[in-house]
């Protein structure tokens, strides 16, 4: 298919769809002590679960955007998606009650699958093979730069509008997105390509996933790995604010650990071929197990504030690297068998992943108790599950190539 739209332009919309999610998150962190003060003041942790709920939303929305996308088209359900997100973004800027933001924010979780899941699927519209690859590579260089500065976006966003502006600045955000799809993009999916949605099938490609054992274990070894990366996002300003008291600072440590830890896709990229996909996952578990067991031990045998804080800066950097070299590497091993159904095995992995990480994420965030020992605690635990998982995926594995 030729390109509806020039190659660069493009790759800008469709990383800038792709970086509604981390916006969305990221940018709400310096936010979370005002929002919690307004809304939450009796119990300061429940204000976490803002972040776990729109993932929720975003993985019950992974679910079904991409079949929608197939029966009615991409451009379609890009828009609809746009429009029920700033809807739910100006539901929660006025939201009088921290239950009635809740709802705004799964809402709004529901609605960010669209733009996000079908621009992967409008990249498949236009390339194949190399070229898709070689497109995505650029995606996710400019996606990249979104988590890293999306908290300092928000904290002058915050210093000038107060913390409902945040919810303004999703709007126009969306906005933005919506009239730059309306205007630029020709739908990518010819009408006799489209297939209706069916629940059937989707039903039939959930089981025969869920009956095979590798795909299983890989997708319970990636909740856990998004669970670690949530939980980590959910707590880490308190972290800074309450227990390192550096909250002023916070989104330039956020900024500078996340562009230390975007190297993880370029060491996955080189030692991959090498070593495995699985071992390389199986090697990152033991990996964080062994850090996360040490930096529990160091949290608790009374270091100064300053080296408490060098301790936990290090090992932020590790567990966001992990993610880099485990979450595409798990994605891909759930996928080698599912070739004959690849389009809805990957809405349904990133759905039942997502919605599995959520309440894990939101279990680790309500246990905080204004030290960083529950979220060290909370990753090693969950690393030493992903390793055990990986071990029997291993076993699982062997018996049946016997």
């Amino acid at each position: 298919m030729s390109l509806p739209i020039p190659r660069i332009e493009l790759i800008a919309l469709v990383a800038a769809m792709f970086a509604c999610v981390a916006f969305s998150v990221d940018s709400m962190l310096p936010a979370l002590p005002q929002m919690s003060a307004a809304l939450s003041p009796e119990d300061p942790n429940a204000i976490g679960m803002v972040l776990t709920v729109f993932v929720l939303g975003l993985g019950l929305g992974t679910f079904v955007t991409g079949p929608l996308s197939d029966a009615f088209g991409r451009k379609p359900v890009i828009l609809v998606g746009a429009a029920l997100f700033i809807a739910a973004a100006a539901l929660a800027w006025q939201a009088p009650s921290l239950h009635l933001l809740l709802l705004a924010r799964f809402l709004q979780g529901l609605a960010a699958a669209a733009p996000r899941i079908v621009a992967l699927a409008v990249l498949r519209d236009v390339f194949a093979g190399r070229a898709m690859a070689q497109v995505m590579s650029f995606v996710m260089m400019v996606f990249m730069i979104v988590p890293a500065l999306a908290p300092l976006m928000g904290s002058f966003i915050i210093a000038a509008l107060g913390w409902p502006g945040i919810f303004v600045a999703f709007m126009i955000f969306m906005g933005a997105i919506a009239v730059w799809v309306s205007v630029r993009l020709p739908e990518t999916l010819a009408v006799e390509d489209r297939r209706p949605m069916r629940l059937p099938a989707l039903w039939a490609a959930v089981r025969e996933m869920m009956l095979h054992p590798t795909v299983r274990l890989s997708i319970l070894v990636q909740a856990l790995s998004m669970g670690i990366l949530f939980s980590m996002i959910t707590l880490i300003q308190p972290i800074y604010d309450q227990v390192f008291h550096r909250a002023e600072a916070f989104p330039y440590w956020f900024g500078g650990v996340a562009v230390v830890s975007g190297t993880a896709s370029l060491v996955n990229a080189a030692l991959v071929v090498k070593l495995g996909m699985r071992r390389m996952v199986t090697w990152t578990y033991l990996g964080q197990v062994v850090i996360s067991a040490v930096v529990l031990m160091l949290f608790g045998v009374g270091l100064d504030e300053s080296a408490t804080f060098a301790v936990f800066v290090g090992w932020q950097v590790t567990v966001f690297f992990m993610g880099g070299l485990t979450m595409g590497n798990l994605n891909a091993i759930a996928m080698e068998p599912m070739g004959h159904i690849a389009g809805m095995a990957a809405s349904i992995i990133g759905g039942i992943a997502t919605v599995l990480a959520a309440p894990i994420a939101t279990a680790v965030g309500l246990s905080f108790d204004g030290t960083a020992r529950p979220l060290a605690l909370g990753v090693l635990l969950l690393s030493i599950g992903g390793y055990v998982l990986m071990l029997k995926m291993a076993r699982t594995e062997a018996r049946m190539a016997a």
